[in-house]
């Protein structure tokens, strides 16, 4: 009879270190791959497995700072696309921030064609399309984008594309 209640003693005993191993079986790879996903996203771990630097980041960093160029655009006032009797205008100053400062004198030949281009994007815009943060935003993307198609309509024989990095509002007034 000792025997059977030696043998009852140790099933408990036996039931609780595999519940113990189980939850070390399942947490040790848990807690392994949220390590490894850090390390990988950190950054830490694709130089050390021997895969380097994406080419972006190489590029970025042996070219040292870059050096950008602003170039003034000329005022623009222009109505705006409305279906009431009274004209809405906007008013817009801004600088254009190159990727080269060398490329200035190619946008300054192509200026009559940039801003012919922002003025008849201008003038078909709504006054609701301009307000808020949101709306200079995309008026922002449309001008930067119309820009690097006129000035890629100027320098076709340029080695090296000419860029323009962004847009920047110096006065936006809609009235």
């Amino acid at each position: 009879m000792s025997g059977q209640i030696e043998a009852s003693e140790e099933a408990p005993a036996e039931k609780k270190g595999l519940g113990r191993k189980k939850i070390l079986l399942l947490a040790v790879p848990v807690l392994l791959a949220v390590i490894g996903a850090g390390l990988w996203f950190g950054g830490i771990l694709p130089p050390l497995l021997g895969m380097g630097q994406p080419p972006a980041m190489a590029e970025s960093r042996d070219s040292g700072p870059r050096a950008v160029a602003f170039l003034d655009l000329p005022e623009i006032v222009t109505n705006l696309n409305t279906t009431g009797r009274r004209p809405v205008y906007v008013k817009l100053r801004s600088k254009l921030e190159l990727a080269r400062a060398e490329d200035g004198a190619l946008i300054q030949a192509s200026m009559p064609r940039l801003l012919d281009l922002f003025q008849t994007y201008l003038r078909e815009m709504r006054p609701e399309e301009l307000r808020g943060s949101l709306g200079t935003q995309r008026l922002r993307e449309e001008l930067v984008a119309r820009a690097n198609i006129a000035v890629a309509q100027a320098g076709r024989g340029d080695a090296q594309q000419i860029r323009i990095n962004d847009i920047l509002f110096l006065e936006l007034l809609v009235q």
